[in-house]
């Protein structure tokens, strides 16, 4: 009845995913919502009579109860908000789904997950340098898992690349899981499933109409760490996508390109605009975002080994944070009883040697 329930809340119209998030914050769980009186979801701010009428209509249940159908029937993961599993760095955007729909076998909380994204109308140098990224990209961290939608240019050739080098890779769709749009990635598609998935939060009969795009772009940017991009022109979908994850305090990326290519104007204006990272390769990225491979040894290591001597308090930071992961700093503070101001400067001067990372979130991570 719960799914049900969430199912149902996703078909109410005019509720999207921040309303919604806000109606089971007031009242536990979307069950709990629609057992709530008209009068009492009027209350609740930016919901009113309108709102409250359409979450009282009785047509979404039949929708829910299709669809619910169609997923077990096409054994299609539902992830709900409230799930321990609902991937955490989607999970921290402000307008992340309610739910969404998966199917395949890739880790959407893997270690390292990054988005490429570009123009539909990719150049020869676009293919080539997306090649070049994600082949590098393997060869040092094979557990990448690479986030694209599926689209002609950039995005297509991102996910077939992971593929050949046996990257995981998952495309977010703009349209349902009953169908494959364009159908010539089919093929692609099919092959995502056995190494990546297929993702959406549209529900199946929700054709690829020109809005979707913009918005399955938040969960491209959402789900990974850093945005790429690769090639792109002055407008695009690409630079929607860079926008959001900008807005997510996540990283952007973004190659250079001659200033009388077309195709690169809106890589350019990201760099000029300081709003991306400049890159030419796997290994800018990797230094970047600071991914090292057992092989690598952090530039300058030994002198900051010199200068910064661990204490005895952050050797118990860090061997928490080996043994258990990413962790919040609340968490942190907890189980090792250390208060939070007093952490949040062990915190700090871990990051400035380089022995953690901050993620979005407070979440706290042993850089490699």
């Amino acid at each position: 009845m719960e799914n049900l329930s969430y199912l149902a809340l996703s078909f109410v119209s005019g509720i999207g995913p921040i309303h919604a998030r806000q109606l089971i914050a007031t009242f536990g769980n979307a069950e709990a919502v629609f057992k709530e009186p008209a009068r009492a979801l009027e209350k609740i701010p930016g919901i009113g009579p309108a709102l409250a009428s359409e979450i009282k209509q009785k047509n979404i249940w039949g929708r829910a109860e299709k669809e619910l159908e169609f997923i077990e029937r096409n054994h299609i993961r539902c992830f709900f908000l409230t799930d321990e599993d609902y991937p955490y760095r989607l999970k921290e955007c402000p307008d992340a789904p309610l739910v969404f729909y998966y199917k395949g076998t890739a880790d959407l909380n893997a270690k390292r997950i990054l988005s490429i994204v570009g123009t539909r109308k990719a150049t020869e140098y676009g293919r080539m340098l997306t090649e070049q990224l994600v082949q590098g990209i393997a060869r040092k961290f094979p557990d990448t898992l690479i986030i694209s939608g599926l689209a002609y240019g950039i995005d297509v050739c991102a996910h077939r690349n992971a593929l050949a080098c046996h990257l995981p890779t998952v495309g977010v769709l703009a349209h349902g899981l009953d169908q494959i749009y364009p159908p010539s990635h089919r093929s692609t598609a099919i092959e995502m499933l056995r190494n990546g998935g297929l993702l959406t939060d549209f529900p199946s009969q929700t054709n690829p109409d020109r809005p979707n795009f913009l918005k399955r772009n938040r969960i491209i940017a959402g789900l990974s760490e850093a945005t790429i991009v690769v090639e792109s022109g002055e407008k695009g979908g690409s630079l929607v996508t860079a926008e959001l994850a900008i807005s997510y305090s996540r990283d952007v990326y973004a190659f250079p390109g001659r200033t009388t290519d077309h195709h690169s104007k809106g890589c350019n204006n990201l760099i000029r605009k300081n709003q991306a990272g400049l890159i030419t390769s796997a290994d800018d990225l990797t230094d970047c975002l600071k991914w090292y491979s057992s092989q690598d040894t952090p530039k300058n290591s030994r002198q900051t080994e010199m200068f910064f001597a661990s204490t005895p308090e952050q050797e118990k930071v860090l061997q928490l944070l080996g043994s258990e992961g990413d962790m919040h700093i609340n968490l942190i503070a907890l189980r090792l009883s250390i208060p939070i101001q007093q952490l949040s400067t062990l915190l700090f001067e871990l990051e400035m040697n380089g022995s953690v990372k901050s993620i979005p979130g407070n979440v706290y991570r042993l850089n490699d």
